[in-house]
């Protein structure tokens, strides 16, 4: 029996796609030294996020914007109600983070407890001269003074509601659902 049900679709492949490049172009408005900037995407979604708006990037400047992938959750503050052994899968950041504008991508902005265990990660990686926030939806519901720069799409939820981000690199399909948990 599924514990939630689909109340409907946000954002389809091309409303997604169209929402990047919107992204893309105002990062390159806000970015003064291109040079200087780089990605980081939180494991999982936030990953092919940041890979999407590196190569639009890439395709309107003719620049290779760096790439790198952030696992938090040994820096989660949940830990322990995550279970016995937490999933730990690789940070690949290839490039040294000190001095660089980093953009930090995440699918979906909540509560901000995502965010905070993603900054205490990437200072464990140097400091970076920025750090900006960016994420494909913004739900709301804040628990901590944690705000993105760059959002995707605006939108009001209940506690009972979800937000599910469907990427093809991760999931087969592409697409922004609103479920909703089921009593």
């Amino acid at each position: 029996m599924s514990l939630t049900r689909e109340k409907s679709q946000l954002m389809s492949a091309s409303e997604i796609d169209r929402t990047l490049v919107r992204l893309a172009h105002e990062i390159l408005e806000k970015t003064a030294n291109l040079d200087n900037l780089a990605f980081i995407g939180i494991r999982r979604r936030g990953v092919p996020l940041a890979q999407r708006l590196a190569a639009k990037i890439e395709a309107l400047e003719k620049r290779k914007v760096p790439v790198g992938i952030l696992d938090i959750n040994l820096y989660r503050d949940d830990l322990s109600t995550v279970g016995h052994a937490p999933v730990v899968s690789e940070t690949d950041i290839q490039f040294s983070v000190v001095g660089k504008d980093v953009v930090l991508m995440d699918d979906v902005l909540y509560t901000g407890r995502t965010i905070r265990a993603a900054l205490d990660a990437l200072f464990d990686k140097g400091r970076a001269a920025r750090v900006q926030l960016l994420v494909l939806i913004d739900r709301g519901h804040r628990e901590l003074p944690i705000e993105a720069r760059y959002i995707g799409r605006t939108v009001q939820t209940s506690s009972k509601e979800i937000i599910e981000v469907k990427f093809q690199e991760v999931d087969g399909m592409e697409k922004v659902l609103l479920v909703e948990r089921v009593d």
